[in-house]
């Protein structure tokens, strides 16, 4: 592959990363500390900082040159922000989604959710978080990650939102999209730059199971891929100036384990062309992802990274079969529109994926220097 000279210097970056990184285990001991009344407030808040910056640090050591806090605060990479939206609460109900890996099946049991009053935004959602982080980096772009409006609807649908609040879903949506679109405003204004929107949603939909089963809920799973990113489309309209925003799709994410299978093929057409974000980080890190020919879709201006290291598991991938897909995508979109990321983050949910720090930094370093040797 030819050295290509890079322009490119906004957000996503060449060597980029999806979010959340692994809790070094003090921070996991302090949170069940919390949990059981063991730890206090503000014991669990200087132990999250202090895991922050060192975390900052390392992503600035390896060479990244965006940052996230790791989602250290956050026990659940989209719950965390969903539970915080005004009309939206938490049920007892607990819902089954089966997680499939190597050696079988893996049951979650995630808490529900139900739409019971008019949804809004009291607060700016995860606002300290961000300016912890915007005043923890030192040179790197701080990136914020939130889960998309789809993530809202995807799990209940129709059924988990509250008829006599909402007789015309039409007004769920609108209200939906108002409460995303002032978040984002706000955190414009505390200066973020780079901000991701997190949707299985639109990975899982290319899955025939996961269409069958949105059908068979009364919902239209052939066509709900449209209207999540019209609802995407109206939560953006509005974003501040000089936010670069991307999206970030997988199939399933919770201890090495994934729920979804299939390529891009269903949502790519109507994606990629009309999905109003600058990037798409995609998983592409083994055959149950698919090829790369939906890639064919991605207009110009807008970028892929390309997840083509796992994170699922703790052997590193090969330089040279990295540079060898990377090669295989841009038969499909140009080289200077694509980036390089693991697949997902490492630890979407407290828990973690099954692999250590050190096979982590390894990955994140592999990123870094397999970009710098691609595109110089």
């Amino acid at each position: 592959m030819t050295e290509q000279s890079n322009q490119h210097q906004l957000p996503p970056f060449r060597a980029d990363h999806v979010g959340s990184l692994l809790r070094p285990r003090n921070l996991l001991e302090a949170r069940a500390g919390h949990a059981e009344g063991r730890v206090g407030d503000e014991e669990l808040r200087r132990i999250e900082d202090d895991a922050i910056r060192d975390v900052v640090r390392m992503q600035e050591e390896i060479g990244l040159q965006s940052a996230t806090d790791g989602e250290f605060r956050r026990s659940s990479w989209h719950m965390d922000f969903i539970y915080q939206l005004k009309g939206i609460s938490r049920t007892q109900d607990e819902m089954r989604v089966t997680f499939h890996n190597e050696n079988g099946d893996l049951e979650f049991t995630p808490a529900a959710l139900r739409v019971d009053g008019k949804v809004g935004l009291s607060h700016t959602i995860f606002g300290d978080a961000f300016q912890f982080l915007r005043d923890t980096v030192s040179t790197n772009t701080p990136k914020l990650t939130i889960p998309s409006p789809s993530m809202v609807h995807y799990r209940g649908g129709r059924a988990s939102i509250d008829e006599d609040v909402y007789p015309d879903v039409e007004e769920f949506w609108s209200d939906l999209s108002r409460a995303y679109a002032e978040e984002i405003r706000r955190l414009g204004e505390l200066g973020c730059t780079y901000l991701q929107l997190d949707d299985t949603s639109l990975a899982y939909l290319n899955d025939p199971k996961q269409r069958e089963m949105i059908d068979e809920r009364g919902d239209n799973g052939g066509g709900l891929h449209v209207r999540y990113i019209n609802q995407l489309n109206a939560a953006l309209a509005d974003r501040p100036e000089g936010m670069r925003v991307t999206t970030h799709m997988c199939r399933g994410n919770f201890r090495s384990s994934w729920v979804a299978e299939g390529g891009y093929d269903f949502v790519a057409e109507e994606l990629f062309n009309n999905l109003n974000v600058d990037g798409f980080f995609l998983e592409f890190d083994d055959a149950r992802s698919g090829g790369f020919a939906p890639l064919r879709f991605v207009p110009k201006g807008k970028y892929v990274v390309l997840g083509l290291v796992t994170t699922k598991k703790g052997e590193l991938e090969s330089k040279d079969d990295l540079k060898r897909r990377i090669e295989e995508a841009s038969q499909y979109v140009p080289l200077d529109q694509i980036c390089l990321a693991p697949q997902c983050g490492f630890s979407s949910t407290l828990e973690g994926n099954d692999l250590t720090h050190d096979e982590q930094i390894a990955k994140l370093r592999l990123i870094v220097e397999t970009a710098q040797e691609v595109w110089g």
